[in-house]
């Protein structure tokens, strides 16, 4: 097996705190296999490469768990009318929203769709993220549906995690949120399960969406034909999205920003990770969630950037750091664990992925900057050298 040595790190631990004393790692075909002080490296063997990390900061990867990155179209003239006054509900009652993007993803090749969201995928590189998480659910059809799934798996660069949410909103060729759920059921999720194009399903639990009772049946059947689930959650109201994520085991309570406390004390005692998502609050004028509660409370809680063409438009992880900083009272180290070990954990990949443990994959990021340098200013990503299974495979 193919043995990298990387020496002269100074490793962030667990709790985010830089080594005083040099350290040392061994990666084996893209896992960390040791890892100790520099001053002892196994000795009598024999290393295909060295790398010199010259006393530079080495930390986890960030793992972004929750995207709509496949998508066409542009919805920038909602961000006006949203600024006027008008609510993201109305909005979708014009026929704006999401069916605006479903009918422009409908309409674009398949080509033009890889072409667009590689250049997504290439700008969260730049920040150092090593998996991606991208959602479904700009279709609301089999054939389209299949067609963005598909689209994920043609593109290059980090891990890919990909999710099916076809449960997005109603498509104007059905009447009823009942009978669309049916057809998800037995028409898509069965196409999507055969070719392996989703290891995960979602759903958008919301007034005028997906009401809790006919989410709760779709969501045990997907269970039932392999599924892992995540909920879209208590975004706009106390819509009962987390109530079922918490009873159902999902992997995640996506957005979680209407809380009781009885909710909060039952996330305390659930693995389920609520993914707070405050770039979308901001673009949305919504209540923060209440991160500081939850994490005093012994939740786990991850980050994500919600990136899409509607809610929340940006790509910014500093921006996400930063509101979760200034806005929720997270500390530092709280949000680099958001967005490593509790964004893999939200994912269902904790066991391969977000941290420094070995046999992990050996994803990390390489710094001349301190910690205290990211999540600082808006827009800005310290410059770096991202590594994805022990490779390197830019510099930011």
């Amino acid at each position: 097996m193919a043995k990298t040595l990387f020496k002269n790190a100074k490793l962030v631990s667990s709790d985010f705190k830089s080594s005083d004393h040099k350290m040392a790692f061994i990666v084996e075909d893209g896992r960390f296999s040791w890892i100790g002080a520099q001053n002892k490296i196994p000795k009598k063997q024999k290393f295909q490469k060295e790398f010199d990390l010259m006393n530079k900061l080495v930390l986890p990867s960030f793992i972004e768990c929750h995207t709509h990155s496949v998508f066409a179209g542009s919805r920038a003239e909602e961000f006006e009318l949203r600024n006027t006054g008008v609510s993201y509900l109305e909005i979708a009652a014009r026929g704006g929203g999401i069916l605006s993007t479903m009918k422009k993803t409908r309409d674009e090749s398949a080509a033009k769709l890889v072409k667009k969201t590689q250049m997504h995928v290439d700008q969260f590189l730049k920040q150092g993220v090593s998996t991606l998480e991208i959602k479904s659910g700009y279709a609301l059809d089999l054939k389209n549906e299949i067609k963005s799934l598909e689209v994920i798996k043609k593109l290059k660069g980090p891990r890919f995690v990909s999710t099916f949410l076809g449960a997005h909103a109603l498509p104007p060729e059905f009447k009823t949120h009942a009978e669309y759920l049916d057809y998800l059921v037995e028409t898509v999720l069965p196409v999507v399960k055969k070719k392996k194009l989703a290891e995960r399903v979602d759903i958008f639990i919301e007034q005028k969406f997906f009401e809790k009772g006919p989410a709760e049946q779709f969501l045990k059947k997907a269970k039932q034909m392999g599924f892992q689930i995540t909920i879209h959650a208590n975004q706009l109201s106390l819509s009962g999205g987390v109530d079922l994520a918490l009873q159902l085991n999902a992997q995640s309570a996506d957005h979680s920003i209407y809380l009781t406390d009885d909710l909060i004390q039952k996330f305390s005692k659930s693995k389920t990770v609520a993914v707070l998502l405050p770039a979308a609050d901001l673009y949305m004028k919504c209540a923060y969630p209440p991160a500081r509660k939850l994490l005093d409370a012994g939740a786990t809680v991850a980050l994500a950037t919600d990136f899409n063409p509607g809610s929340c438009p940006t790509q910014d992880l500093s921006l996400v750091g930063l509101l979760a900083r200034l806005e929720m009272k997270m500390t530092l180290p709280e949000v680099f664990t958001a967005y490593t070990s509790s964004a893999a954990k939200a994912l269902g990949i904790f066991q391969d992925e977000g941290d420094f443990s070995l046999g992990k994959r050996a994803n990390f990021i390489c710094t001349d900057a301190d910690l205290s340098d990211f999540f600082y200013s808006a827009g800005a990503t310290p410059d770096h050298f991202l590594f994805i299974c022990g490779k390197a495979v830019r510099r930011n």
